[in-house]
């Protein structure tokens, strides 16, 4: 929204100096002062100074960073000293050496007001979080400068300004007579602050139950509780977010460090601290889609994130006894929270490239092998010298790049290789014989490859050059190797995807024979199948080949066998590879005999566009907790074993080799769950749809079953009635409520079981007959009816007026309707059972269907 500025006079005292550089001061602790657009005087304006200021512009909330109230001095505007400080002045800061920098920016560029004070914000900010090694290779404001110019592209620059007709024409008219206020600027974040304020959010366990929660038992409250998540955006119209205005994060792109708890993920760091990241990019094929993360040229880029997504996922060990007990700590075991970002590789915008991603973003660009090459020797060059200097200076804690450690100018062999499938990473014990390493357990993972060229021999570490001619051998038979990675070397999983060309460097050596893999030796007569091994050591780099020869070896890359959730459904393989989007997920705790410890395990169900759903269930015990499996994220599953239940049921058990990855990010808050097919019951009940677990029903109920109503002890289980029958002393229950109905929709029955609200839908209660039938179920404590031939029993008084209540309820023709509901099979049903009738003085025993058995999940109301 544009403004008019008025113009005043005004006088005051200077109470403090924010940017003497940038010609910010404030007047009086709350009027703001801009001195940018007037020519630098020699003496700088001191805490303490009493001004006079004449024609000087008055805006109001031109920044949101700075005072609401702002005075601005142009070219006709006139400032005066009346009383001088008697404080000392202060040299510049030396951690920004470019004082004056901005106000050249402003006058070269024209920007307005308000982008010029959010620079000035900007930079004081980055002067504080960016990394330290930055700062001694270029100016601070220059970089701000540019990010400003990259969010405010969409605006355009103003025109050449002409200082003369700001100062001589009538009527006035200079920059500063109009300016723009925009609530929603861009807001800078360091990471440790982003940290700090997402781990200090406050959740009420209350509210991560479901509506209804008063009426779970005890199993399913701590379950519920077990796992939680809350995704915030950065941007307030995508979500909820942490502010009000959309954030931004600066940082580089870095693998993770030794000591991260979380190997599988990318981190973004700044001088303030890291936070792990999972990470997307665009695919370069016709398709467009979303991918893994797997250009190394990102490493050691200084980037802004201007879109993500952060995720706070808590896991909770409780034992509440009931839902009155939520209010109280002594219940809760243990607890902890991880908190990461999700966000895409489009979303970043560079502002310090990686001399990977230089060579990257010109090849890419198709110049002249050559020339990419030149021009790529000089910046390793200079960022090579730097590098130098900084390891001589001890108060540089984090490095700029990561791309100077293994020594750019140091001799290397190297050899070109395309993963073909990769392991994911475990805690193996892998330091047996080894002497660089602790003996124990230690992150491992495995990447097989096929070798497309000869190991070559280099003067200086080429990086990511586009592949050389002597790096191929077309006419060898390809061979395969298997890589080992293990400790420090696990932190390579996040850029090592499936398909993708990468070249393999071992630095300061000449010796060809440490990129040759070793194989297992064999009696005489013997046939081996194995594949060569390959230790990778800690000073090995990789580095990503997006320009490759034109050679059928580089181009000849077979697909991976991905199969989708209808695809598993139907093979008979034992190991698959499935890919699919997760629409639920939940936390699955099993409890060690003895010990009393417990390990939690994640059971997804994950479905394609088909609507068909799968059970996948990892068990965590012997790997790192994996990030991104999230409701809404598409993952891609590798090396999972396919299993059958006893029902004949298809799900995924995850093994210690199985490799998760996230492929596309979506919105967690609203996954679509899987379009539900509609099923008729006899058509579901037949062998060849045993497959499908959740279905849509039509049908009419014929009767009930059975009607259970009860209060339990919240500590026992025991009947409750007024006091717990068991007398174990606990004052708390909760009610349960239970009924089985026969439904027939025309081609055959099924038994559904209700409980909770869908039992009060079911018998169309509304919440005030509902509550009163709790307060009178709860004098007696359990009440159960159910049919014998044409009339209903119950295990209590018949005349009693609650009884019937619940005759009438039941038989009623109310009941006998037709209903939509959505239901779950059993999975441990047994497809026939033994039956014997009796005609006249003979008896026949045959064996006959069971019904089908099924459980509401949804019922769609009247």
């Amino acid at each position: 929204m544009m403004k008019h500025s008025r113009v005043i006079s005004y006088q005051g005292t200077v109470t403090e100096v924010v940017n003497e550089g940038a010609g910010l001061y404030v007047i009086d602790r709350t009027v703001g002062l801009c001195v940018a657009y007037q020519p630098s005087a020699r003496r700088k304006l001191r805490a303490g100074d009493q001004v006079e200021l004449h024609h000087v512009h008055f805006l109001f909330r031109p920044c949101p960073d700075l005072p609401p109230s702002m005075l601005c001095c142009c070219l006709s505007s006139s400032l005066r000293v009346t009383t001088f400080s008697r404080v000392a002045g202060f040299p510049p800061p030396s951690h920004c050496p470019g004082d004056g920098v901005l106000p050249w920016l402003l006058l070269q560029n024209n920007t307005g007001l308000d982008q010029y004070l959010w620079v000035c914000h900007l930079t004081s900010q980055l002067s504080k979080s960016l990394v330290p090694g930055l700062l001694k290779q270029q100016c601070v404001c220059l970089l701000s400068w540019k990010l400003m110019e990259t969010l405010w592209n969409q605006r355009g620059r103003g025109g050449h300004r002409d200082i003369y007709s700001e100062m001589l024409d009538k009527p006035h008219n200079c920059p500063l007579t109009q300016y723009r206020v925009d609530p929603s600027l861009p807001e800078y974040v360091s990471i440790s602050d982003l940290l700090q304020a997402l781990q200090s959010l406050v959740w009420s366990l209350k509210s991560l139950l479901p509506p209804k929660g008063s009426g779970l038992t005890r199993t399913q409250i701590n379950s519920a509780l077990s796992w939680s998540c809350r995704t915030l955006f950065s941007d307030p119209q995508a979500g909820d977010s942490l502010r009000p205005r959309p954030q931004l994060l600066v940082g580089v792109l870095q693998l993770p460090s030794p000591t991260s708890e979380f190997s599988q993920t990318l981190q973004l760091r700044d001088a303030t601290g890291a936070v792990s990241c999972v990470v997307t990019e665009t695919s370069e094929e016709d398709t467009g889609g979303q991918m893994a993360s797997f250009n190394t040229a990102w490493i050691g880029c200084l980037v802004c994130v201007r879109q993500f997504t952060m995720v706070t996922e808590r896991v909770l060990q409780s034992d509440f006894p009931s839902y009155q007990h939520l209010d109280e700590d002594r219940f809760i075991t243990s607890r902890s929270c991880r908190v990461y970002l999700q966000f895409s590789l489009d979303h970043l915008h560079i502002l310090s490239p990686s001399v990977g991603m230089v060579t990257h973003l010109r090849s890419k660009g198709g110049p002249p092998e050559g020339d990419v090459g030149k021009q790529t020797d000089e910046e390793e060059e200079t960022t090579e010298r730097k590098r130098r200097r900084e390891d001589q200076n001890p108060s540089s804690s984090v490095t700029m790049t990561t791309d100077s450690e293994g020594g750019a100018s140091q001799p290397c062999v190297t050899v070109v290789i395309r993963v073909e499938q990769k392991e994911g990473v475990a805690w193996k014990n892998t330091g047996k014989g080894v002497t660089d390493i602790k003996v124990g357990l230690q992150l491992c993972f495995t990447v097989r490859a096929a070798v497309i060229g000869p190991v070559v021999s280099w003067g200086r570490d080429p990086k990511n050059k586009p592949m050389m001619e002597r790096e191929v051998e077309p006419e060898k038979e390809e061979e395969k190797v298997l890589l080992v990675f293990s400790g420090v070397c696990s932190r390579w999983f996040p850029v090592l995807q499936p398909g993708s060309f990468y070249r393999l460097v071992a630095a300061n050596t000449q010796d060809c024979s440490v990129l040759i893999g070793c194989g297992v030796s064999g009696r005489s007569g013997v046939e081996l199948q194995t594949e060569a091994t390959l230790q990778v050591r800690s000073d090995w780099r990789l580095h990503t080949l997006t320009r490759l020869l034109q050679d059928p070896t580089c181009k000849q890359v077979v697909p991976r066998p991905v199969l989708s959730v209808s695809q598993v459904l139907d093979c008979s393989s034992e190991l698959v590879c499935v890919q699919g989007l997760v629409c639920e997920r939940v936390a699955v705790c099993s409890r060690t005999s003895g010990s009393g410890s417990s390990h939690t395990g994640v059971r997804l169900t994950m479905c394609d566009q088909t609507g068909q759903s799968l059970q996948v269930y990892l068990d965590l015990r012997h790997a790192p907790y994996p990030l991104g499996v999230l409701p809404g994220n598409t993952l891609l599953l590798s090396g999972v074993q396919r299993k059958l239940s006893r029902s004949g049921g298809v799900y995924c058990s995850f093994l210690p080799v199985s490799c998760i990855s996230v492929m596309s990010l979506g919105d967690s808050r609203c996954a679509p769950p899987p379009p539900v097919p509609r099923m008729h019951l006899a058509q579901w009940a037949g062998t060849d749809q045993q497959r499908c677990n959740v279905a849509q029903v039509k049908g009419h109920v014929v009767c009930f079953l059975f009607l259970q109503l009860q209060w339990s002890c919240s500590q026992c289980g025991s009947v409750y009635s007024q006091v717990c029958r068991s007398q174990c002393g606990s004052s708390s229950s909760q009610f349960e409520s239970r009924a089985k109905v026969v439904i027939d929709d025309g081609t055959g029955e099924a038994h559904v079981c209700f409980s909770g609200g869908l039992l009060q839908t079911l018998l169309r209660l509304a919440d005030s007959q509902w509550e009163g039938l709790q307060r009178a179920v709860k004098v007696k404590g359990h009440i159960r009816i159910f049919p014998q031939g044409r009339s209903l029993l119950c295990d209590g008084d018949p005349d009693d007026f609650l009884h019937h209540f619940l005759f009438c309820v039941c038989s009623s023709d109310v009941m006998c309707r037709p209903i939509s509901l959505t239901c779950r099979r059993l999975t441990n049903q047994r497809p026939e059972e033994v039956r014997r009738f009796t005609r006249g003085d003979r008896e026949f025993m045959t064996r006959l269907p069971r019904p089908l058995q099924l459980t509401c999940v949804h019922l769609k109301p009247d």
